[in-house]
């Protein structure tokens, strides 16, 4: 597996605080209309941790059964118990993934030794490819580049979304890594700096805007990895107020209040996500107007 392009990490519509499982259909039917090179369920957009076993698995089914193949599904099954992980991953397998994201096991905030054994207990359990998912934000650990380096030896680690917020992190980890393993890719874990880490040897994003905008997100990777930085840069600065307001408010708040007003199914978020509040809303709609998303 080539982990590469734009893929979608997609939001969990819901309906009166239950799953729109038609809504999400209809959404990852547009992505692939859309162009989009791949789809991610069940991750940090997702709201992954308000749902319960059974809606994640009919929304693992439900993806699989819609992609159809057109487009790779990825499955985020990562948590912060080892164990968890192993059988969130051994089902996304059974159900029909191709590759699941697993996050930095979060809240234990394990040591460097701990870390590694983690992720090569998962891929010892399970034959998938596995992208490893290093946010410190959200996981209080960072995964340094030489822990990152002997976590990328084990046989079916195929790649990381960064979302460190550093690019001397990102460089170091193409360059004393991506560059020496082949089929290892570094993904964008955030909009904003995917330009800048193609731009240094990356492969692409796992996007949260491509919710709303994936024919744009897939026209700037696409025109930044085939070396036309002009177009990609004209695109990333048409992208750029979205960027930013997209994360006015914890993900996935704004995004799924963009897709709301732009008549996409998304709904509201459960607790302990909440509402926008109304000033952020109001500028959020303004970015939205400006880039005649919404008349």
């Amino acid at each position: 597996m080539e982990l590469k392009g734009t893929h979608t990490a997609i939001v969990t519509p819901f309906k009166n605080e239950q799953v729109d499982y038609a809504g999400l259909e209809k959404n990852i039917l547009f992505q692939i209309e859309q162009g989009i090179d791949g789809i991610l369920v069940l991750g940090t957009t997702g709201e992954t941790p308000t749902l319960e076993e059974e809606e994640k698995t009919k929304i693992i089914q439900l993806a699989v059964k819609v992609a159809n193949h057109k487009v790779p599904i990825m499955v985020g099954t990562g948590s912060y118990s080892t164990h968890h992980t192993i059988e969130n991953t051994k089902k996304a397998k059974d159900l029909g993934a191709d590759s699941v994201l697993v996050v930095t096991p979060y809240y234990n905030k394990p040591t460097n030794e701990g870390l590694f054994r983690h992720f090569k207990a998962v891929c010892d359990a399970v034959d998938i490819p596995v992208v490893v998912y290093n946010i410190q934000g959200r996981s209080a650990k960072n995964i340094e580049t030489p822990v990152m380096k002997r976590i990328s030896e084990i046989p079916n680690i195929v790649g990381v979304k960064e979302a460190s917020g550093s690019l001397e992190q990102m460089m170091d980890v193409i360059h004393t890594i991506a560059s020496q393993k082949r089929g290892f890719s570094v993904m964008s874990g955030d909009d904003a700096f995917t330009l800048a880490l193609i731009s240094l040897g990356g492969k692409g994003v796992i996007s949260v805007l491509s919710n709303l905008f994936p024919a744009k997100i897939t026209a700037m990777v696409n025109a930044a990895l085939a070396g036309d930085f002009t177009k990609a840069r004209s695109l990333h600065y048409e992208l750029l107020p979205i960027f930013k307001g997209a994360f006015i408010e914890t993900n996935p708040i704004p995004i799924k209040e963009a897709m709301n007003m732009c008549g996409m199914a998304a709904g509201g978020c459960r607790l302990p996500m909440c509402e926008m509040m109304p000033e952020n809303r109001e500028k959020l709609r303004k970015i939205l107007l400006d880039m005649k998303a919404i008349v």
